[in-house]
């Protein structure tokens, strides 16, 4: 169900292609995923740590269904922070202004007694109910605009101003060429020095296409907030078996290292471990995407290993290339560092 095959074991497949079409090599790609993984013991990335200092007490989290949010593991990230609090809207947008309805078309719903009612593309920022001495997570959901980007970037940017927010998180998901039965990484970047020495971060090197978060990001750079980019591997392959609570949880993981603030996963950890067994009934079954899996997850291991040198991990992405395992014949989503 849903699961892409992997590619013939006599092909040479081209590096994976991003979303735009732009080439990315995979070993590129795979050094980004797992850079974040291999430092886990960062300085100041305990909750309350050097999160605070680097992001505020009063941070927004973001996501956006729609191209940044592969296995809808971004948007179902915010739908646990939503549910796991009291929140009430600050501001939405005019979806006149910035969606289209041919592109993302509103729906009918019914409500508890049966009416039918229109519901229209949204992006909305909710803040806290109940103001506490800690760090405090506000939220900006939606769907991701089709047109005039620039204006939807500052209006929200002006409502963060006015809410005094003190840092932005973005969240995002790709689809990659990386096994499921592997911890989901994530990558964690930023345009700020001053928040890239603070938490242990990155600087992005990715040149290309990009989504409304990077726009997002930059606007609030320009106004004074710091932005944090973090976005997680999801396994091409598993296409089919959405949402990801592995990759959700990833996420979760994540933003509660970089924003400081205590996050309830709920019933989470139990999701991801049935879909990463639903993925291991259904590969067990096809023996091409069982050696596909092992030769995703060789080629992690080697990247994760402490003593793997660089000759190491060469050597063993040569062999991994020779068997034909150079990443999905579609395209996935673009590189995240972005």
């Amino acid at each position: 169900m849903g699961m892409s095959h992997p590619p013939h074991a006599t092909e040479r497949i081209p590096p994976s292609l991003d979303r735009a079409g732009a080439r990315t090599p995979i070993l590129e790609r795979f050094r980004a995923e797992t850079s974040v993984s291999a430092r886990a013991a960062r300085p100041g990335g305990a909750v309350g740590g050097g999160a605070v200092e680097g992001l505020g007490r009063r941070v927004l989290v973001v996501a956006f269904d729609g191209w940044n949010d592969a296995g809808e593991a971004a948007s179902a990230a915010l739908g646990v922070l939503r549910a796991s609090g009291e929140f009430e809207p600050v501001h939405s947008v005019d979806p006149e202004l910035y969606f289209d309805y041919q592109y993302t078309r509103p729906q009918v719903a019914k409500d508890a007694e049966g009416r039918r009612s229109l519901r229209w593309p949204e992006a909305t920022i909710l803040r806290p109910a109940q103001r506490t001495r800690g760090t405090q997570l506000w939220l900006l959901t939606g769907v991701e605009p089709a047109r005039a980007w620039q204006a939807f970037a500052a209006e929200l940017i002006d409502v963060a101003l006015r809410e005094d927010i003190t840092g932005i998180v973005g969240l995002g998901s790709m689809m990659s060429d990386v096994p499921h039965t592997r911890p989901i990484s994530v990558f964690a970047g930023t345009e700020n020095e001053r928040v890239r020495e603070s938490l242990g971060l990155e600087r992005s090197t990715y040149e290309g296409p990009v989504g409304i978060l990077s726009v997002l990001s930059t606007a609030a750079e320009e106004a004074g907030i710091p932005a944090v980019g973090l976005w997680a591997s999801v396994p091409h392959y598993v296409a089919g078996h959405t949402p990801s609570p592995k990759a959700t949880l990833a996420l979760l993981d994540r933003l509660e290292d970089v924003a400081g603030a205590p996050i309830d996963r709920g019933d989470l950890p139990t999701q991801a471990a049935a879909w990463e067994a639903s993925i291991d009934a259904a590969a067990a079954d096809d023996d091409e995407m069982t050696e596909y899996i092992r030769q995703l997850e060789r080629t992690r291991d080697t990247w994760d290993s402490p003593e793997a040198s660089g000759d190491a991990i060469a050597q063993e992405f040569e062999r991994y290339l020779r068997r034909g395992g150079d990443g999905p014949s579609k395209p996935g989503r673009d590189d995240p560092r972005r």
